[in-house]
């Protein structure tokens, strides 16, 4: 038994390598989100609230030149995480990064561009860790019975990103709603279709799960540890109320926990979970889920903690997830619907996950005696693996 669990831990360890050598050690690395509230004052008259990431906004406004002074004195504050020093690049260099922003983020009023002008300065926040900029922008429009909004801001084109999603929010036009904008739609009018709205959240959600490895490796090592369909399903269930419950939370401004919190515990959730298996082989084949006298499958003491673990990890997770959405406002009514369609997206891809990988480890599990072992095994100690690495990362990066 020892020589095998030795075999997995080294198995484990270059998985988690491999990994780590093909993906970032955050769900959201190469990538970037806009966060943009979009109202009317009054006829004529459209106000948008820009939260832009910082040292994105710096190195693409300056077109990373790094003799521009806007890199230089920019990169130098990022560097020394000074908020004050932060704003005051981007107020010294406003001109610059006004010029980037209004070419790249444009409202219309039926077809006709409107005129944006900066109101106020440069004001600096911070989510899921990431220092932002927040700008707010007056746009003069002709009078119209529908606006557009367009988002091209931090294109794959420029190199720095792989992807930019552009949450908006917005009272335009007697109506109220959210869009979710990228490459592929990075446009809406507020006389779109409810169905392609829906459509844009759902895909999102389904991509925020694709692309955020460390909520995969989450579904994997719950997979690992589940020896039966119904335990995985259990599971899975679980972990679904259990980040639902979060993220209906932090729309309604219940509940906010900051991202140097969040982030490392999504880490250990993913260590935990996966080390669960591991524990079973150490144990030399007690199972967590068994089957009483009757044949009939039930759950034991050990089983029922670990339902209890995924649900309090899966909390963490929720609100990871209302993270990617911009949830962080008290009472943010108008992206509840939005997120709930994200948040079905979500489910749709874990669903799909687990449709694929399960009957295939089960597949393995029944090839030969020690294989079931070795194909829990190696899944779970790379996961786990993977999960302490990130956590220590994160632990670090604060």
């Amino acid at each position: 038994m020892f020589r095998l669990i030795r075999a997995l831990a080294i198995a484990g360890t270059t998985a988690a390598v491999a990994l780590l050598t093909a993906a970032p050690a955050s769900a959201h690395g190469f990538t970037s989100t806009v966060y943009a509230d979009v109202t009317s004052p009054e006829s004529g008259h459209v106000r948008a609230s820009l939260g832009l990431e910082y040292d994105l906004l710096v190195v693409s406004a300056a077109d990373y030149q790094h003799d521009d002074p806007l890199f230089r004195q920019g990169t130098a504050a990022f560097e020394a995480h000074d908020s004050a020093a932060q704003a005051a690049a981007l107020e010294t260099h406003a001109d610059t990064v006004m010029r980037y922003v209004s070419e790249r983020f444009r409202v219309t009023a039926s077809g006709q561009a409107c005129a944006p002008v900066r109101d106020g300065g440069f004001t600096m926040e911070e989510r899921d860790g990431v220092p932002y900029t927040r700008l707010v922008l007056d746009y003069r429009c002709a009078a119209a019975e529908s606006h557009q909004v367009y988002s091209g801001l931090f294109p794959d084109a420029e190199g720095y990103v792989r992807d930019t999603k552009t949450i908006v929010t917005y009272e335009l036009d007697l109506t109220s709603g959210s869009a979710a904008l990228d490459a592929h739609q990075p446009s809406f009018s507020t006389q779109q279709a409810w169905t392609q709205r829906f459509w844009e959240f759902f895909r999102l959600g389904a991509e925020h799960l694709l692309t955020g490895l460390d909520h995969i490796l989450f579904l994997l090592a719950l997979i690992a540890g589940s020896r039966r369909l119904r335990e995985i399903v259990l599971a899975a269930t679980t972990f679904t109320l259990a980040h639902s419950v979060t993220f209906v939370l932090a729309a309604l401004g219940l509940v906010r926990a900051p991202a140097a919190v969040v982030e490392p515990l999504i880490a250990l959730s993913i260590a935990v979970v996966a080390a669960w298996p591991l524990w079973r082989l150490y144990r030399r084949g007690a199972q967590a889920s068994e089957l009483d006298a009757g044949g009939h499958f039930s759950l034991d003491r050990t089983g029922w903690a670990r339902l209890a673990v995924v649900f309090c990890f899966g909390l963490a997770h929720g609100l990871g997830f209302a993270s990617a959405l911009g949830i962080d406002a008290a009472w943010s009514w108008t992206l509840l619907w939005s997120l709930l369609v994200f948040n079905l997206g979500i489910e749709v891809v874990q669903l799909a996950i687990i449709a694929v990988v399960f009957p295939l480890l089960a597949l393995l599990r029944h090839r030969a005696r020690l294989t079931p072992a070795l194909a829990t095994g190696v899944l779970a100690a790379g996961v786990s693996v993977m999960g302490l690495t990130w956590f220590v990362e994160r632990i670090f990066a604060l």
